[in-house]
C-alpha cells in the first residue's frame, strides 16, 4: 500500500505541468512590476529576467518535455551572442540580458509626448492590455510577413535554424529580424501617444512570453492555447512542414491567428524533428553576414550553388567543351 505521502508526491507531480505556465508567468509578470516601481527598473527588469531563465533552464532538466532537447547541440556560444550582443546591443550600459524592446521602448517614449488619441485616462492594466492588441497585430503581420516574403525570411531563418527549443534560444534573432517587429509593434503606440509605462509593459509581457514559448518544460495549457501564445503552439511553429510552421504567428497573443485563420493546434504530440532545409552558418559574425550575400542566401534558402563554367549563356548543357566560334 502506497503511503500519503508518496501518493501526494504522485498527485503534485501530475498538477505541475498544469500549474507550470501559469506560475512561471505570473512570476515574471509579478518581478516585472516590482521592477518598474524601483529605483532602476531596467537594472531590475533584466536581474529579474535573468532570474527567471535560469529558473526555467533548471526546469527544463528537471521535466523536459523533450528529453532529446537536453543534448548539447553546440549552439549555446552563438545564442549567447545574439541574446547578449545583438539583442541587447540597444542598453549596453545596463544590460544583463536580452531585454532590448523594452529598452528601445523606454527610449522612444521618454522623448515622447503623449498627444494622441490614447485613453491616457483608463487605468494601467485596461492601457496595457489594449497596447498589447495594438501591438500584437503589428507583430502578427512583422512574423508572418517573414515567413512569406524571402527578403525577410533570409533574416528570420537563423531563429528556425535550431534542431531544439530551449529557453537560451528565445534570444537567437538576427538584428534586422528584430528590429524589424520592434518597429511595426511598437510605432503604432508611439502614434497613438501611448505613454512611457505602457511600452515598458508591452516589452515586459513580450520578454515573459518568450521565455516560456521556447521552453522545453513539459506543460499542459489547456483552454490557455487559445488566448495566449504558449510552447505547445510555438513548438508546431517550429516544425519543418510548411503547413505546419506557417502557422501561431502570435508574440504573446493568439487573437490575430483566430482571426486570420492561422492558428493551429492539432490533437497530436508536436514534431522534436525541427529545423529548416536551408543551412545557417555556425559562426556568429557568419551568421550576421550571412543574409548579406547571395552565395550566404542560397544556403539559407536550401538551394544548390551556382556552378561556373566557361559555357556561353544559352548553351545546353552537352557535357561536352564550349564550342568557339570565329
Amino acid at each position: 500500500m502506497r503511503s500519503p505521502v508518496h501518493e501526494a508526491r504522485r498527485w503534485l507531480r501530475g498538477m505541475l505541468p498544469w500549474l507550470m505556465w501559469p506560475m512561471l508567468y505570473c512570476a515574471g509578470l509579478l518581478g516585472a512590476g516590482a521592477a518598474f516601481a524601483s529605483h532602476a527598473p531596467l537594472l531590475w527588469f533584466n536581474a529579474m529576467y535573468l532570474s527567471l531563465a535560469l529558473v526555467i533552464a533548471a526546469c527544463e532538466r528537471w521535466m523536459p518535455h523533450e528529453p532529446r532537447w537536453l543534448r548539447d547541440d553546440g549552439e549555446t556560444p552563438c545564442n549567447l551572442a545574439h541574446t547578449l550582443l545583438t539583442k541587447g546591443s540597444a542598453q549596453v550600459a545596463a544590460a544583463l540580458v536580452a531585454s532590448a524592446p523594452l529598452a528601445a521602448a523606454t527610449a522612444v517614449a521618454a522623448v515622447h509626448a503623449a498627444s494622441g488619441p490614447w485613453p491616457a485616462h483608463w487605468p494601467l492594466p485596461a492601457q496595457a492590455v489594449l497596447a498589447l492588441l495594438v501591438a500584437e497585430l503589428g507583430l502578427y503581420i512583422a512574423h508572418r510577413s517573414a515567413h512569406q516574403w524571402p527578403l525577410l525570411w533570409r533574416f528570420h531563418a537563423l531563429h528556425h535554424s535550431v534542431r531544439r527549443l530551449w529557453v537560451l534560444n528565445t534570444g537567437r534573432f538576427h538584428f534586422v529580424d528584430s528590429a524589424f517587429k520592434a518597429l511595426l509593434g511598437q510605432l503604432p503606440l508611439y502614434l497613438l501617444g501611448a505613454p512611457l509605462a505602457v511600452f515598458m509593459w508591452v516589452g515586459a509581457v513580450t520578454a515573459v512570453t518568450g521565455l516560456l514559448t521556447h521552453c522545453n518544460i513539459e506543460m499542459r495549457t489547456g483552454w490557455l492555447d487559445r488566448v495566449f501564445s504558449t510552447p505547445a503552439l510555438h513548438r508546431w511553429h517550429h516544425s519543418k512542414v510548411l503547413a505546419e510552421g506557417n502557422r501561431n504567428y502570435g508574440e504573446n497573443l493568439v487573437l490575430w491567428d483566430r482571426l486570420f485563420g492561422t492558428w493551429y493546434n492539432p490533437p497530436r504530440r508536436p514534431p522534436a524533428d525541427i529545423g529548416i532545409d536551408g543551412r545557417v552558418a555556425s559562426r556568429f559574425l557568419a551568421q550576421l553576414v550571412q543574409p548579406f550575400t547571395a552565395s550566404g542566401v542560397r544556403q539559407i534558402m536550401g538551394m544548390p550553388a551556382v556552378r561556373r563554367h566557361n559555357r556561353p549563356s544559352g548553351a545546353p548543357e552537352t557535357g561536352e567543351p564550349p564550342v568557339r566560334k570565329t
